[in-house]
């Protein structure tokens, strides 16, 4: 089994709306709302490569019986601490004609203290039964930055390989305590040792960087450009297939899905990378986020190159 914790979860909706523009009234005809935030998109894109996985973090309100219901409907088991307050809508409007993307975040609940220490307790437990857990997403109001840290710790120590995708200070934090596996961007992964992201000569030092920190497994997703990565003490280049686009929103919880699937059936670092690739990519051909379609990610794979820079 794989775990997926997703602190600050989220109804996802996404609006199609054609010539979008500020201050105009639309009426839409094309709307999808699902289960969301990041871990919850991981969970579902590993139950559709045929992993068992259940999906844990806080919930809040409406809203997050809503989304314990959304995933049971979905067939995709959950085990949520509920606190006070309400969870957050997130919405992304998509315009087909202009290209463009705008998402609006809510902030979700404040995660008192209480309950913080019944997610240690949870993910020991989850943890215990677990190949992998993921901790995916950005800490919610009222957890301290260094949480991921001391979950990453609580999950090694249960016997499960921790894997952290987070952003800003929170991944800082959380690199201190090892994960087996990071996906920071471009920006963000040379940030971590202090250099600039103006070259991918610099992305690659920074990768060599940090697994002479400690940090095995890196992948640094370039949108269109594919990703660059540390793994099993090698560093690689991936290209992909150029796609037409629907909604790239979820496509790195996808790849995230997709390396930690691979992981667990111990594929070789070539072909982790492909699958990861694969379903990063097969995310951005579907309208809602966290969903790729099986015959699109085994087409995809065929497309992929992987190949060694050292």
């Amino acid at each position: 089994m794989i775990t997926t914790v997703t602190l600050n979860a989220a109804i996802d909706k996404t609006y199609i709306i054609p010539g979008f523009n500020l201050n105009s009234l639309y009426r839409a005809e094309q709307m999808n709302a699902t289960a969301g935030g990041k871990g919850i998109n991981v969970a579902r894109v590993i139950r559709t490569l045929g992993e068992d996985v259940i999906a844990t973090g806080f919930v809040a309100g409406f809203n997050g019986m809503a989304i314990s219901e959304m995933l049971r409907q979905e067939g995709i088991p959950s085990d949520f601490i509920t606190v006070e307050g309400e969870s957050r809508l997130c919405l992304n409007v998509i315009d087909p004609e202009g290209g463009t993307q705008t998402e609006l975040l809510e902030a979700g609940p404040s995660i008192p203290a209480e309950a913080i220490e019944s997610m240690k307790e949870r993910i020991a437990k989850l943890a215990s039964r677990s190949s992998h857990v993921v901790f995916s997403g950005s800490l919610p109001k009222g957890c301290q930055l260094g949480l991921y840290a001391e979950l990453i710790a609580i999950a090694r120590g249960a016997g499960a390989i921790p894997v952290l995708d987070t952003s800003g200070e929170a991944l800082v934090e959380g690199i201190a305590a090892r994960p087996y596996l990071i996906k920071p961007n471009e920006h963000e992964v040379v940030k971590l040792t202090d250099g600039n992201a103006e070259e991918e000569d610099d992305i690659k030092s920074a990768l060599l960087r940090l697994a002479k920190q400690g940090i095995a497994n890196v992948v640094v997703s370039l949108g269109e450009r594919g990703a660059l990565s540390t793994m099993d003490k090698q560093l690689f280049r991936v290209s992909i297939p150029r796609i037409d686009a629907v909604n790239a929103v979820g496509s790195g919880d996808s790849m995230v899905a997709g390396l930690v699937v691979a992981d667990k059936r111990a594929l070789p670092a070539e072909e982790r990378l492909k699958l990861g690739a694969a379903c990063g990519t097969a995310n951005a051909l579907m309208p809602s986020a966290g969903m790729v379609r099986l015959e699109d990610v085994e087409a995809l794979k065929q497309q992929i190159q992987v190949g060694t820079l050292l």
